[in-house]
């Protein structure tokens, strides 16, 4: 598959590469943080440990409020106009943040960071459905992970890195560089897949019923809503993996090393998800995989109220957990969006805001009950993925591994028995 643009082609790998490196501006923008939030809490007068992940949290509330905006506007004036304003708010709020006299506009900076970031997000993804439905859909978009979560693999790493070079500064004009890239990339190779037939008029009465339509589809919002209890739980890991390897493990320099290689987990789940969900069906493989995520977990938190857990043992159930997670965030990703083809950029604004907004505010929460001890994270990991089952149950009527109506190729079709 090649998509053309007015003077070239692009092949389906640099598609997919390009859909993950804007994608990937995201995750570099939270991972490759973790290790400066020490250095920038000190700097910035910081007291209480805790309140570093407000340096994450704002630019997770930017990101999400803001995708409602770049949905109704992608569907309006296309994809790459509003994907160009977005990357620029980006670079600019990353290279402004260098000179952060304090810690409140540093934290402002991060929430316009965001909003920035939130173009990438949603367009990246309406361009995906601009041009795929269903299990095709859910094997793009498992690519797409299997390469954008390259980024939470080597992010702490190269945080690490730049901060033996200089002071936590100059993460951020890491980040604005990577942007300029990505901006240029875009600019030279991603084409328009937006239609001018299928454009939808910029009108208030046009954008609510863009609106009404994705809230009143039970399927599509409850998978949304799974998504969000999915991502908050890992928001919660996200916001004290620094502590937990660092101050409960002691990993010290070593913690790029141990978050990098469960990042890599979900990268391999993304990539076993593209190669079999055509076969098994995203509804297969995404229930199997929350109530194996859930058991996990459970199973985790169980051990943490009653045994010392080692690091070998935590390792190995977040190693099954986070394999488990890469099947169900493409899986269900795709399900939201499924039948909400005419409206692709608003669906993706809406659970875009819903699970960002939603899963930043689940991870704060979590994050904030980090007692020196793993077991908060384990509760927030068995209770969000409780949450998640029932979302489903709900979307699917109370039955789980159904044959649903699955889109291949951008045509209906039914998935096989």
């Amino acid at each position: 598959m090649s998509i053309k643009t007015a003077n070239r082609e692009v092949s389906r790998p640099e598609f997919i590469a390009l859909i993950a490196g804007l994608m990937a501006l995201n995750a570099l923008a939270i991972d490759v943080m973790l290790p400066a939030l020490p250095h920038m809490g000190e700097a910035l007068n910081v007291a209480n440990e805790n309140d570093r992940h407000y340096v994450l949290t704002a630019y997770m509330l930017g990101f999400g409020i803001a995708q409602l905006a770049f949905g109704p506007l992608s569907d309006r004036f296309g994809r790459r106009a509003p994907l160009m304003v977005g990357i620029a708010v980006y670079v600019v709020a990353a290279f402004a943040a260098v000179f952060s006299p304090n810690f409140a506009t540093l934290l402002v900076l991060r929430f316009v960071q965001g909003m920035g970031a939130a173009g990438t997000r949603v367009i990246a993804t309406s361009i995906v459905r601009d041009r795929f439905g269903g299990r095709a859909m859910a094997e793009v978009m498992s690519l797409v992970f299997m390469v954008f979560m390259i980024i939470p693999v080597i992010a702490p790493a190269i945080g690490q890195v730049i901060l033996l070079t200089g002071p936590w500064e100059y993460i951020f004009l890491f980040m604005a560089g990577l942007g300029v890239v990505i901006a240029v990339w875009t600019f030279w190779r991603l084409p328009e897949t937006l239609v001018p037939e299928r454009r939808r008029p910029l009108k208030p009465a046009v954008i609510l019923d863009g609106f009404r339509i994705v809230l009143s589809n039970r399927m599509a919002i409850m998978y949304g809503l799974a998504g969000t209890f999915i991502f908050g739980a890992l928001f919660g890991f996200i916001n004290t993996s620094q502590q937990i390897y660092v101050d409960v493990y002691e990993l010290g320099p070593l913690f790029p090393l141990a978050f990098a290689f469960q990042a890599s987990l979900m990268s391999v789940s993304s990539y076993t998800n593209s190669r079999i969900v055509r076969r098994l069906g995203m509804r297969r493989l995404s229930h199997g995989a929350i109530l194996a995520f859930t058991a996990l977990s459970g199973l985790w938190l169980l051990l943490a109220l009653t045994v010392p857990m080692p690091l070998w043992l935590f390792m190995t159930l977040l190693c099954g957990i986070m394999f488990m997670f890469g099947w169900t965030s493409s899986n269900m990703n795709s399900l939201s969006m499924e039948p909400l083809g005419a409206v692709a950029g608003t669906a993706s604004s809406v659970f875009g805001f819903i699970q960002t907004v939603g899963g930043a505010i689940l991870g704060t929460i979590t994050g904030s009950f980090f007692n020196g001890t793993v077991t908060p994270i384990a509760a927030g990991y068995f209770i969000l993925g409780i949450l998640a089952i029932v979302c489903v149950l709900i979307a699917e009527n109370g039955k789980l591994f159904g044959v649903g109506e699955e889109y291949k190729d951008g045509a209906p079709a039914a998935e096989p028995h």
